[in-house]
């Protein structure tokens, strides 16, 4: 644990023993937060998590990227307005954050291009 700047790394860890918590770092590759519409991805992440009053707080920081995510709706909407298959839409509406009409643009000029 790192100790607190302009503090003494033993004072902390007294109080800490005083107010019955523990903190810990938990050496984590990555961190995915999902919700229902998009995914925040920490890569490299600090995790530290503190026991406290009977409950696990986290921290997280790191770098951090969106992903958002594909409903089925909009995949078989992409499916119907370019008759492409599932794999080749639910990539270009990953690669477009999700920008349907930009998505069919690109999928049909690319047909053209054929």
């Amino acid at each position: 644990m790192r100790s607190m700047p302009g503090m003494d790394p033993k004072k902390v860890q007294q109080m800490m023993k005083q107010l019955n918590m523990n903190i810990e770092e938990i050496p984590a590759e990555r961190v995915i937060i999902e919700t229902k519409t998009k995914k925040l991805v920490i890569q490299n992440p600090e995790v530290m998590v503190t026991k406290m009053m009977g409950k696990d707080v986290y921290q997280v920081t790191g770098s951090v990227s969106e992903q958002f995510a594909t409903s089925e709706d909009d995949i078989r909407l992409v499916m119907e307005q370019t008759g492409k298959d599932r794999e080749t839409v639910a990539k270009k509406l990953e690669e477009l954050s999700n920008d349907l009409a930009r998505a069919i643009i690109e999928l049909k000029e690319e047909e053209k291009r054929k």
